[in-house]
């Protein structure tokens, strides 16, 4: 089901993940006792959390960061924006192109 406008999702602290598994793991607590002592929303988010420790995998959340890039300046970022959008010129011509709805002057997209 996908995310209802303005829905805000928790993260939690690695500690509250790591004593989540710690509490799964070694006191075989219920997930129902584990969400009422550490205030977690879902089952399913201590399984998830169970399963990575599991297989040796980091706590880390990339939602929301995988295609950011760190830029040192402005300068630096313009840069970078300028030579992505020569690249997709070139990949896409005939979106720039002479002919093109995009190159016509005063040529307003209506909208619908």
């Amino acid at each position: 089901m996908p995310p209802k406008k303005g829905q805000v999702f928790l993260r939690y602290s690695d500690e509250i993940k790591k004593e989540a598994v710690r509490l799964r793991l070694e006191e075989k607590l219920t997930f129902a006792l584990i969400r009422e002592r550490l205030g977690i929303k879902s089952d399913a988010q201590i399984v998830n959390w169970v399963r990575r420790y599991q297989n040796g995998e980091s706590f880390e959340d990339y939602r929301g960061s995988w295609g950011r890039k760190k830029f040192s300046s402005l300068e630096e970022e313009n840069a970078y924006l300028k030579a992505h959008l020569e690249y997709l010129k070139k990949l896409n011509p005939n979106l720039h192109g002479e002919g093109s709805w995009i190159s016509k002057p005063g040529f307003v997209p209506s909208k619908k």
